[in-house]
């Protein structure tokens, strides 16, 4: 068995002259948490699509869980998990009902009680959905997303419109479901959230792939400069340097111990994709959109 969940050769996608996906090369390793970004419009959302078996590519070479998804079988999606944004509604069935209804599509799902205890819903198992928070809602997304115990788990945007408390509390459930062994593959807007989950992170743009990484070597991040600054009667000075704690320290001595108002800065993941994309520090960032990726 290949160590690799996802392989992507030469992905590619049109709609009429539009190159959504233009020749992506992506490799998920079974047991990671992958997470791609990238702006409205950047072609995420399709080539998340032809991962899952929903859409056809144009030309390129694919393989999920060593399948190719553009001819999906029955056994193939019983391997898989799909968290959508837009989940089903089932309005008038409560948590366990809808839980152990989806648990009949699979050949060897989890127990209801169990998955609904994984996710956060015992005390709500009796609760109709319509009756659930946006939190609570989003938890039995992904209860039904890992009810048929998936290889691999497709998360789009999971976390829009949550507080940050529901939110954290969702990022919890996300790392044991990674202990546990399944891969993840995440899409995002919240940049803090990418960090926080991903072992891995990709930016899509213009239907190519511009950049992968760790989270903290995106981009030359780890080896970017650092910018330090402090204040002096004359005005807030600053500084970019390859070797912070030096300059702090000479800081220090010119000071006699304390600095005034001092910041020692290495650029963020939210600069480092925004560089990537094409957009300046300071605009609006795709953490404040939502909407197809």
């Amino acid at each position: 068995m290949t160590d690799l969940a996802v392989d992507v050769l030469g992905l590619m996608k049109s709609y009429g002259e539009t190159a959504a996906v233009d020749g992506i090369d992506l490799q998920v390793q079974r047991g990671e948490c992958f997470a791609l970004l990238g702006p409205n419009g950047a072609g995420k959302t399709t080539a998340i699509e032809i991962l899952e078996g929903y859409r056809a590519r144009d030309a390129g070479e694919a393989l999920v869980l060593g399948h190719d998804p553009g001819r999906p079988t029955r056994t193939w999606r019983s391997r898989i998990g799909i968290v959508l944004q837009t989940a089903t509604d089932n309005a008038e069935l409560s948590v366990s009902e809808v839980v152990s209804h989806f648990a009949h599509y699979y050949p060897n799902p989890r127990t209801p009680e169990s998955v609904i205890e994984a996710v956060g819903l015992s005390e709500k198992r009796k609760t109709r959905t319509r009756n659930l928070s946006g939190g609570q809602r989003r938890r039995l997304d992904v209860a039904l997303g890992i009810i048929g115990r998936p290889e691999l788990l497709f998360l789009d945007e999971p976390t829009t419109g949550f507080d940050p408390e529901a939110r954290r509390d969702f990022w919890d459930l996300i790392r044991q479901l990674r202990t546990d062994g399944t891969t993840i593959l995440l899409t995002t807007h919240y940049l803090e959230e990418a960090e926080q989950l991903a072992d891995r992170v990709a930016v899509i743009a213009g239907g190519r792939i511009v950049a992968e990484g760790t989270p903290s070597s995106l981009g030359g991040r780890e080896d970017a400069d650092a910018v330090v600054s402090w204040w002096t009667p004359d005005g807030t000075q600053t500084r970019r340097t390859a070797e912070p704690t030096r300059l702090v320290s000479e800081l220090a001595a010119e000071y006699g111990g304390e600095i005034p108002e001092l910041t020692v800065r290495r650029p963020s993941l939210e600069d480092v994709y925004l560089s990537l994309v094409g957009r300046p520090a300071g605009t609006a960032s795709d953490a404040d959109a939502v909407g197809e990726l």
